[in-house]
Parts: structure tokens; sequence; C-alpha cells
């Protein structure tokens, strides 16, 4: 017989959200350095609860994922989560024109994935990253603005798409901000979030992607995920 019981992640009260260059990073949001072996789950879960051979309660619990999701990236092509599963991978949202957070946000996620090359982790490792822009950030565009800031669009996709698509998959999906707004600078309120999401698309962390010692921290957890999730076969 099992007992069913809906739990939801105190996880999640920590993927705070920020506007597009108005409110300052958190930097509660992310323990430091060194403060813990295992990355948490984020979003809501469920937990069965079976009994074992001895009569003993054993838990089984499922997840948050992130929902399927079918975009285009800077290349034309289409790019939809199944190229993703099984990657450990990084995402964010911006906007080619944001003159606020975007560029720091940039050079950040160029500065990480530099680093998952150094150490040698660029085929466990991806990065993806959404306009909330789709009007104006059209393929051609993405892919000027990656090539400008340097990005290896082998392991890092830049997606378009339609607008609802995507400011869905931010606050539902994500469960973070991004929306058009006349009183936002740029036009657009959006998250300043890194996500860090595992093999099967569930969500390990938040970053602030404008702190560079919350950056320094989420490539840990990234080794750290990687560690966890591809074993060293010993012989």
């Amino acid at each position: 017989m099992k007992h069913v019981s809906r739990i939801i992640s105190f996880a999640f009260l920590a993927a705070l959200q920020a506007s597009c260059g108005n409110d300052a990073p958190s930097e509660s949001s992310v323990p430091s350095e060194g403060s813990r072996t295992a990355l948490p789950f984020f979003g809501e879960h469920d937990v069965e609860m079976s009994h074992g051979p001895q009569g003993e309660l054993i838990p089984d619990t499922t997840y948050y994922r992130l929902p399927y999701f079918s975009f285009t990236n800077q290349e034309g092509r289409v790019i939809s989560h199944k190229e993703y599963e099984g990657k450990v991978f990084v995402s964010d949202f911006f906007f080619t024109q944001c003159e606020s957070i975007c560029p720091i946000m940039s050079t950040q996620m160029v500065r990480l994935q530099e680093k998952v090359k150094q150490e040698g982790l660029s085929d466990k490792v991806w990065f993806l990253s959404h306009t909330v822009d789709p009007d104006r950030d059209t393929p051609e565009v993405l892919k000027s603005y990656a090539t400008r800031i340097g990005a290896d669009l082998t392991t890092w996709n830049f997606v378009t798409g339609n607008p609802d698509d995507l400011y869905w998959q931010a606050e539902t999906g994500y469960m973070l901000t991004a929306f058009p707004s006349d009183t936002a600078q740029g036009g657009f309120f959006h998250t300043d979030k890194f996500t860090l999401l595992d093999r099967s698309m569930r969500i390990r962390g938040y970053y602030d992607g404008t702190s560079t010692q919350q950056v320094d921290q989420l490539f840990e957890d990234i080794k750290t995920l990687v560690a966890d999730e591809y074993p060293t076969t010993t012989p």
C-alpha cells in the first residue's frame, strides 16, 4: 500500500527574481562555496511512500522537470528539449538590445563557458540563452550577437520563438520573470538568474548572472553535478 504526499520545495523560494537592471541581486539564494556537498532540487515534487520487505517505509521521490520546449536557434534550426536531455546545462534570459544587466550576464556566461572548456567538460555541459524580445531578435540578430560576445556555438544555443511560449517557459517552466513592460528599461522585465539543470532536466540551482562570486559558485556546482551524474568507471 502506498501513501502519496505532495511537497512544495522550500528551495523554490530561493529562486529570487530580478527585473532588467532595477532589482538588487540577492546573495542569500546561493550558499557560499564549500557549504554543501549535494545540490538541492527546486520546484514542486511528489513523494510516494511504499513498504519495504521488512515493512519499513521507503520514499520514492519524483522531482520537478523543466517542461518540453521547441524554439529556433541562431542558425534558424529548431532546438528542443531533445538536444538537452542527457546534458547538464545552464540557461538564462536576455535580449540583444538590453543595455543594463544583459551585457554583464553575457560576459559572465562566456567566462563560464571558457572555464567549462578548460575543465574538459564541454561534451557534458551546454548552454541555452532565450531572448525575451523575439520580434527584434531574429536568428540572424542572435548569431551576430553571439559572435560579437565570443560565444562558442558548438555547445551554446541562442533561441527565439513565439513570445507567449518564451514568456511561459520563463515564468512557468523556470519559475522566473520575463515579460514586456513599458516601464522597464529597454522595454522588458526579465530575470538576472542563471539556472543550472541536470541530465534529467531537473532544476538544481539559481545564480545571480551579474555576480562573479555566484557564477564562480555555479562553476563549482557544475563540477559537483558532473561528478555525480557522470561517475568515473573504475576497472
